[in-house]
């Protein structure tokens, strides 16, 4: 047998792994060590490929970084607070507690550059209170996964780091692009929300008080500073995204340390009026004590631990990818179909086809190294395409039959995942309008980014 026949059986062989459920991580895996022997080479040349990964790529120590961001900030109770900011300003709305469910997700994604672990924290928090607040079971879990996808949009974004890292981009422009596009992406979402909630009658209205805004807005300002932190380092070049995540972990070990025992000074008595017992625990956030920090760090390690070798496997996939002719065959079909909006239409769907299948990062590895190039042939910006590629991916986040976040809002919230498909069709709808809209107009990913 030739050697394509022999990639045709591994193919097949990895895709029914993967459809009995076997982890994305050991599919690929499996498939890179059958088609590493089928081109005759030793498999040092995937330890040699790994070793290039983790001992050269500063950039991606920004990544374990953020996700211990996230888990320190969810820890400390500044999420909360976020939520209940957004819940302030929000909730005189028809669907006011939804929307601000969507609304928490981008603040908090702001700060952890993750969108598993946005619609984690935020599902789990809101979800309970919206079914209290009368909206539908299913369309909370649905909008909690729908939130999540802004995780890697807005920065910081994990994803960013990976594929700034793969196609030798500034880091730093790639989360300036990001704001508005991710910015829009709420927006739109908050959008269809509010429309849904209005036809069901859906949420339970609270009066628009400015002391409540400007209490929890009070309450939220470490969540603010830390965003602000990161956006202004990275924006004005004070520190690279590596440093900004070192940073703002860094901050969120110290307001998390300190504050626990502020905040348990502060508890008051029975006796204590309720409305100043609120004013209080408005002051400082809950922290946490200093030996829970072990534990968090376990966790983002695990976290990583997943990420790291899925990132390395998928970089030695690509290579072989490449070593088969894959690049040329699709790269061949694309810049066959015309020029620059037809090569940024098909460069499109065929993103969106490869995320309903494949979660992003291998969707960024294995597809960005190929399709951006070509882009580029076409006149199309780097850093514009970078924003086009990762909305795609985000949106397979919450498109079946992977949909990530579906799974994750699913377990969080012990919805079945079946049952939220339904109502994630209104905001699959609003945000492919978004990609849409970003990919036919340059500058609202461009505005912000500095001219060399």
């Amino acid at each position: 047998m030739d050697i394509s026949t022999y990639i045709v059986i591994i193919s097949l062989g990895v895709t029914f792994l993967f459809m009995l459920g076997v982890p994305v991580f050991l599919v690929i895996a499996y498939w890179v060590v059958g088609s590493t022997f089928v081109l005759g080479n030793t498999l040092d040349n995937i330890g040699s490929a790994l070793s290039d990964v983790f001992t050269d790529g500063f950039a991606l120590l920004a990544m374990p970084l953020f996700i211990l961001t996230g888990d320190l900030i969810n820890k400390s109770g500044i999420a909360k607070r976020l939520s209940d900011f957004a819940y302030s300003c929000l909730g005189w709305l028809r669907g006011g507690l939804a929307m601000a469910a969507i609304g928490a997700c981008g603040l908090f994604a702001a700060i952890s550059g993750s969108n598993s672990a946005t619609t984690a924290t935020i599902g789990s928090m809101l979800h309970p209170e919206m079914v209290k607040g009368g909206y539908d079971e299913r369309f909370s879990a649905a909008t909690a996964a729908a939130g999540g996808t802004v995780g890697i949009i807005i920065p910081p974004s994990i994803i960013f780091i990976v594929y700034g890292y793969l196609m030798n981009l500034s880091i730093s422009d790639l989360f300036i692009a990001g704001i508005i596009p991710g910015a829009l992406m709420v927006f739109a979402m908050q959008f269809a929300c509010w429309i849904i909630c209005r036809l069901n009658g859906w949420g339970h209205l609270i009066p628009l008080n400015l002391n409540r805004v400007l209490k929890t807005g009070f309450g939220a300002w470490l969540g603010f500073f830390a965003i602000g932190l990161v956006l202004w380092g990275i924006y004005t070049g004070k520190f690279s995204p590596t440093e900004a995540a070192g940073i703002t972990v860094g901050f969120c070990l110290i307001v998390g340390v300190i504050c626990y025992p502020i905040n348990k000074m502060m508890k008051n008595d029975a006796n204590t009026p309720v409305n100043e017992k609120t004013y209080a625990d408005m002051l400082v956030v809950e922290g946490f004590k200093f030996t829970e920090i072990p534990s968090v760090v376990i966790r983002s390690a695990q976290i990583t631990g997943i990420l790291a070798p899925l990132i390395g496997v998928s970089v030695v996939m690509q290579q072989n990818l490449s070593l088969l002719g894959a690049q040329q065959v699709i790269g061949g079909f694309v810049t066959g179909m015309g020029g620059y909006y037809a090569v940024l239409l098909t460069s499109m769907a065929i993103v969106f086809i490869s995320g309903m299948i494949l979660e992003s990062l291998p969707v960024t590895i294995i597809l960005a190294p190929i399709l951006a190039p070509i882009a580029a042939s076409v006149g199309i910006d780097p850093i514009h395409f970078s924003v086009i590629f990762l909305i795609g991916a985000s949106i397979g986040f919450i498109t079946p039959p992977y949909g990530l976040n579906l799974y994750v809002a699913s377990g969080v919230t012990g919805v079945p995942y079946f049952k939220l498909l339904k109502y994630i069709v209104p905001y699959l709808i609003a945000l492919i309008s978004i990609w849409i809209l970003v990919a036919l107009t340059p500058q609202l990913a461009l505005i912000l980014v500095p001219e060399i």
